[in-house]
Formats: C-alpha cells, structure tokens, sequence
C-alpha cells in the first residue's frame, strides 16, 4: 500500500510538470541567441548549500533562509526568525559570501534582508606587449543587497516580492541598478504537494557608468557604454514527501527555468530525510554539459529550544574545477 501511494505521488509530480514542460515548446528559445548577452550574472550563482545539492530545483522548497534568493513567497513557511550564513568556493578562486535574516512579524507576514558578496584576489593587469603583467592590478567584485517582504494570503497561498541594489566593480568601472523578484506558493491540498513560481531580477537594462573614447575617421569621439539586460530567469516548480514511513522522508522536486540569456532546462532533486537529524541530497540538471549533478547532506539539531541546521553540497565542473558550499542557519 505504502509503495503504490508513492507511485501515485511520483506520476502526480512528473504530470504537473510534464504540463509546463510542453509550455517549453511554445516559449522561444533565446539560447543560441541571447547567451552571454546579460550582465551581473553572478545572481545566477546558487546560494544555499540545501540548494545547490538540489541541483537548484528549490524554488518549491524554499522554506528556509535561502528563500531570500530563490522565491521571497518562501518565508511565510519557515514559521521562526531564522539567521542564515553561507560560503561559497566558486569557480577559479572566486569566493561569494551570503548573510540573510527572516523575521516572522505575525502568522500572516515575514520580513527579511540580505547581503551577498563575490569577490576575488586582485589580478595582474595583461596587455598585448605585457602578457604576464605590466605591474599594474585590478578588482573585481559584485554585490547584491535587499529587502523581502512574504505575505501569507490565504491557508494555502502565499506572495513574497524582493526589493533589492546590485553592484559590479571591474578595474574601475562601476555598473548598478535595482531589480525586482517576485514569488507565489501554493498548496494543493493534496498531501504535500505544492506549486509554486518565482521571477527573479527583473528590472530595465543597466549601464556602466562613465564614458570611454573612440577613435574615428574624425579623430577622437567620446562615447557612453552599452546597456545590457540583467540575468531574468523565470522559474515554475513544484515537490511533494513522495514517501513517509515512520522516521524516513523521501521528498522529490521538479523545478522548469526560464532564463532570458540562455535556453529553457529542466533541474530534479531529491531529499531523504532520517529523523531530521540526517539528511542526503542530490540534484540532476539538462542542458549542462558542464555540470549535471550536484550532492550533498546537512543536519539539524535542537540546543536550549533553539535550531541549528548544516549543510554542505558538492558540484563538480568537468572542465573547471569543483564548487562546495558550506551553510549555518540559526531558526529560533
């Protein structure tokens, strides 16, 4: 009996997503010609060590600190104030550092804020007659602030919206502006299943600021810098406890993405949880040839009545090098 409701669970999931899958058809495809074309790509980087073992399938998942990144519509559902701290080992020697905090005004409404940070050594300065470096240094560095707001509309439907400030610094040049994401939740009514969508850095194009030279047929011009497009992704998702026996939880998510700068894939993920004190994780992605899986495991414990939660995952890039991230959440 347990194992025929779980079937049913499975093809329920693989239904209400196999129904947006074929929106894929119809949505066009911009990979071929949009790749690379946006700028501050850096807010595509997965923040959340649960999330990132996920594959990234976690917009109907976020129901914790890392909501503040993936579906603000998530805080209403963590329940407490929750302080979530996460490192990064990105690619290359690129570090991102991410500081979040959910406040739960009452039952009905969840505040939060945010800050993360990408940043890197400085680099040797490389011309066509120095290609080892003149001497000279340069930085680069990103940042993204904001504020979250999640409302709780009714038992089963919740709204979240992100207000936030990004910034990139590259050897002098300066590029920033606000963007906007936004985020639903549902609960169907059906065991644990749950819809939900998110569109994440939505805003208008954006333009390093300062003005380079350019030389003409007449000489000399001074001219503006281009603008480009930030990295909109729009993301339609849905999980469910696909299996429950006493002290054992299977949950499975399935999650479609949309990005405006590269082609439509789909990520699936899947959480086994032992008492809630043992966790493993695992996440598959398509249209990555680079990286298609993802793991990793976390744990959580009570102390004095107060939640503690860690969690690390594991992403190998088969032609860079690998990523782990790291995460402690504090839910009191």
């Amino acid at each position: 009996m347990v194992i025929r409701k779980t079937y049913r669970s499975i093809a329920l999931l693989l239904l209400v997503l196999l129904g947006s899958g074929f929106s894929q058809s119809l949505l066009p495809r911009l990979g071929e010609q949009r790749a690379g074309t946006a700028a501050l790509t850096f807010l595509k980087i997965p923040v959340g060590a649960r999330a990132q073992g996920l594959g990234g399938a976690y917009v109907a998942m976020a129901n914790d600190g890392a909501a503040l990144h993936w579906n603000p519509a998530g805080l209403v559902q963590i329940g407490d104030n929750e302080l979530i701290v996460s490192h990064l080992d990105w690619l290359v020697d690129i570090d991102l550092d991410y500081i979040g905090y959910v406040h739960q005004l009452n039952s009905t409404i969840g505040l939060g804020a945010f800050i993360g940070y990408l940043h890197l050594a400085d680099m040797e300065v490389t011309t066509e007659y120095h290609p080892y470096g003149n001497g000279e240094m340069f930085s680069y560095s990103d940042l993204v602030t904001g504020l979250t707001v999640s409302i709780r509309m009714t038992d089963r439907f919740s709204f979240g919206v992100t207000s936030k400030y990004v910034r990139e610094d590259l050897a002098g040049l300066t590029l920033d502006g606000f963007l906007l994401d936004l985020g639903t939740w549902y609960w169907t009514g059906y065991r644990s299943l749950r819809i939900a969508a998110a569109m994440r850095n939505f805003g208008t194009d954006l333009r390093p600021s300062g003005t380079y030279e350019r030389r003409t047929t007449k000489g000399l011009s001074e001219r503006g810098y281009q603008s480009f497009s930030p990295p909109t992704v729009f993301t339609l998702g849905t999980a469910m406890d696909v299996y429950t026996f006493r002290s054992h939880i299977l949950t499975a998510a399935m999650q479609m993405n949309h990005p405006m700068d590269d082609q439509e894939n789909f990520v699936l993920g899947a959480e086994y949880a032992y008492r809630r004190l043992l966790k493993l994780r695992a996440g598959f992605g398509t249209n990555d040839d680079s990286n298609s899986w993802s793991f990793g495991a976390g744990t959580q414990f009570t102390l004095y009545g107060k939640k503690f939660k860690f969690d690390y995952s594991y992403a190998d890039y088969q032609f860079l090098t690998n990523t782990q991230q790291l995460t402690f959440a504090f839910e009191f």
